[in-house]
């Protein structure tokens, strides 16, 4: 693979000869237009274009473009793309986004990639004059996660992240009907909880690397392993070289729920344990139990997931609980239940939209209890593009959340709580956790985060 790398300087030159002169001042000065049209994504798997779908459901975009290192991936997205947009178009199609990006001017892109390309690519499209709609966790270490932040605060980029509680119909309710009036009283404890048996626990043999897949670009800056199994079907959450276990995927969302509704910041120190305990047969290597302490003041926010056994509570598998001197608020995806000291308890379940959007009922693999706020999440970045203002889940949020998860990967490993400071970007009094901050690259790739 050669290692070409496209600079801001390189894609402004090149793309006068597209643009005219007369683009390249505004280009300069890192600004776009207010309008959103032309489109991009970097991801084309199963969630890439369930986020794609639902941008298209409202808003007259043109998707330009689409890349994927899996050549199925591309000729299906393409094929759907086309269908489903209003110029019926059916957008050019890459196998290298660096050469998607140098091809065409985009105002958004859209990123569904594996966690541990959403660094590199966010950032090379923000480079490249694009908005960002980035899925969660925003990196698989904090300082890539702070390169984007910085990435986005230079370039007056609008970063939304895939962290979509704070757009979903009823958990806006509760937050505003229950939290914001006080209904819960003072709030000290929260819960939080995974127990989905989501951890894929195969031990495959090792295979030839199939005709359709890069696997080279695939595994990108990550660490290789030996070919077993097709990553992309979800093999590759299964495995810390190329995302943060299952806190860095379920916990993210609940942490960044609750932040948002308590508004939250950076936790003060950050506790955690675990390990495969139960789960030892096969390749996997990210934890199948795991508790997290998430410490503020006069506040501790814990996690808990087992990927094994019984929910603690049935009806809300995948949840937190907010508990107050007057009361208590469950949530989840699916409903939240406020139960007070006194007086009558108030349920409120999710919004589905079927008869507004009867299109999703026909789509694959949908998520349709996620349908409405991802329309509403695109929504809200638009708005926040024309109007020059933040996203409801700006990166900075984003940033907040993924790497309280890393850092609780990062306290279980050590065996000892971390605490990390934002504004010197290390672990306090502790030179082995700043250490793990910042991963290595797999060569060429070229960590984003460089030190001032």
């Amino acid at each position: 693979m050669n290692d070409w790398s496209l600079n801001r300087r390189e894609f402004i030159l090149g793309s006068t000869a597209l643009l005219g002169l007369s683009s390249l001042p505004q280009l300069l000065k890192g600004e776009l237009p207010k309008s959103i049209k032309n489109v991009g994504l970097i991801g084309a798997g199963w969630y890439g274009k369930s986020d794609l779908f639902r941008l298209l459901q409202v808003a007259d975009v043109e998707v330009l473009a689409v890349c994927d290192v899996d050549k199925r991936h591309l000729k299906e997205a393409a094929q759907l793309i086309a269908e489903r947009q209003k110029s019926k178009n059916t957008p050019k199609t890459y196998a290298d986004y660096r050469k998607m990006l140098s091809a065409h001017q985009f105002d958004l892109i859209l990123i569904g990639t594996p966690d541990h390309w959403h660094a590199l690519t966010a950032i090379a499209a923000m480079e490249a004059g694009a908005h960002v709609y980035l899925q969660k966790p925003i990196s698989v270490d904090v300082m890539e996660g702070e390169a984007l932040l910085a990435t986005a605060r230079k370039l007056n980029r609008k970063v939304q992240i895939g962290t979509q509680r704070r757009s979903t119909p009823h958990m806006i309710d509760a937050k505003e009907n229950i939290v914001d009036k006080g209904l819960l009283g003072n709030i000290s404890h929260v819960e939080m909880c995974c127990y989905y048996h989501m951890r894929n626990n195969e031990n495959p043999d090792l295979k030839p690397i199939p005709d359709f897949l890069d696997y080279e670009m695939w595994t990108g800056p990550a660490p290789m392993r030996p070919y077993d199994h097709l990553p992309h079907g979800g093999w590759w959450r299964s495995f810390m070289e190329y995302g943060n276990g299952i806190t860095g995927d379920m916990c993210v969302h609940m942490f960044d729920t609750v932040r948002w509704m308590l508004n939250l910041g950076w936790p003060t120190k950050i506790d955690a344990y675990g390990g495969i305990y139960v789960q030892k047969e096969g390749k996997s290597n990210i934890a199948d139990t795991q508790t997290a302490v998430f410490q503020y003041e006069h506040l501790n926010c814990v996690w808990q997931h087992r990927t094994w056994g019984t929910a603690a509570d049935p009806e809300f598998p995948w949840a937190f609980i907010l508990y107050g001197d007057k009361g208590t608020l469950k949530g989840s995806t699916m409903k939240y239940e406020f139960i007070p000291l006194k007086g009558e308890r108030i349920k409120k379940d999710v919004v589905l939209e079927k008869e507004a959007y009867p299109e999703d009922l026909k789509e694959a693999r949908i998520e349709i209890n996620a349908a409405p706020a991802t329309r509403k999440h695109m929504q809200n970045l638009l708005k926040a593009i024309e109007n020059d203002e933040l996203p409801v889940a700006d990166i900075e949020q984003g940033h907040i959340s993924t790497a309280s998860c890393i850092l609780a990967n990062i306290s279980m490993k050590l065996g000892r709580p971390v605490e990390y400071d934002p504004k010197r970007k290390i672990c306090l009094n502790d030179p082995e956790a700043t250490q793990l901050l910042k991963r290595a690259y797999r060569g060429p790739w070229k960590h984003p985060y460089k030190s001032s």
